[in-house]
């Protein structure tokens, strides 16, 4: 410790004003007497953080830490160009394998700068939509009661969506957690966002394959406004035949457009709470047309 105050130019103070118990420290008005630390410890240093009281160290340091990297668990920051060359990168991507989730979460991700906020927005201004936000509620395997509703009467929501995950072999799980998205709440937007696309597939009544993806994606794009959506009901269609594709211009795109301007915001339903409201009057309610009686 004298050795330090030595270095750092403090004058090693003998006599009565180096009395027991004390060391010099620099002050702004020459040099100031502190209190001894217990053995084995040094000096308070301006350069070390000290330890707010109760917290001991250990994982609690590590917690905080962790905390200082973004404003969620697994956010990664990014400046706009990192954005941009993720978008591009992840759209390609994407565009070449449309089955790629990650690159299509990544991309909208990226890309939803405007879009998010306007659905935060939709939803704050909404009784069911501002609760939603409020009590975060989550689709995923560990907080669904998948017997209650396999035993649901057919039609009701909860029956038909369980039923649209088996035929399918599909789960809520496969969902990726947002990681690019900057602000906390957005990212619970997007996330809300994925978690209710396969309800969007239940509520459509549309099948996972190319046709019934693209025909979702142009019902979630006049709905959402998301870029990801856009690029997947305007690119998807180039993988499919040619009958599919006067099916999907004559008949399909024209319905899910009709529903998507019709309907109200996607995101203020709390369909944890309508898994016993019949699929038909729920759609009514929403304001979704009927599907085609088209098979897809």
């Amino acid at each position: 410790m004298l050795r330090r105050a030595a270095r750092a130019g403090v004058p090693l103070l003998r006599g009565g004003l180096g009395s027991p118990g004390t060391c010099p420290f620099p002050g702004p008005a020459g040099p100031v007497l502190l209190p001894l630390l217990p053995a084995g410890r040094a000096c308070p240093s301006r350069a070390e953080p000290r330890a707010r009281p109760g917290h001991g160290g250990g994982e609690e340091e590590e917690e905080e830490a962790e905390g200082r990297y973004g404003p969620y668990p697994g956010h990664i920051a990014t400046s706009p160009l990192q954005k941009a060359l993720l978008a591009a990168g992840s759209a390609v991507m994407a565009l070449c394998d449309p089955y790629r989730h990650d690159m299509v979460a990544v991309l909208g991700e990226t890309t939803g700068c405007f879009a998010l906020p306007n659905l935060r927005d939709k939803m704050k201004h909404h009784p069911e939509g501002y609760r939603i936000l409020q009590e975060r509620p989550r689709i995923r395997l560990s907080t669904l009661d998948m017997a209650r509703l396999r035993g649901l009467p057919d039609g009701t929501l909860g029956r038909e969506y369980v039923r649209f995950l088996e035929d399918n072999k599909v789960s809520p799980d496969t969902r990726m957690p947002p990681k690019f998205v900057d602000d906390e709440e957005l990212a619970y937007v997007i996330q809300r966002y994925r978690e209710v696309h396969d309800l969007m597939h239940t509520l459509l009544g549309m099948p996972t394959n190319m046709l019934g993806e693209v025909v979702v994606k142009w019902f979630e794009a006049v709905q959402t406004g998301l870029p990801m959506c856009v690029l997947g009901a305007a690119f998807g269609p180039v993988r499919l035949s040619a009958r599919k594709l006067r099916v999907l211009a004559t008949d399909l795109v024209p319905w899910a457009i009709r529903s998507g301007r019709n309907a109200s915001c996607i995101l203020n339903v709390y369909y944890e709470q309508r898994w016993e409201q019949p699929v038909e009057s729920l759609r009514e309610e929403i304001g979704i047309f009927p599907p085609p009686a088209i098979r897809v």
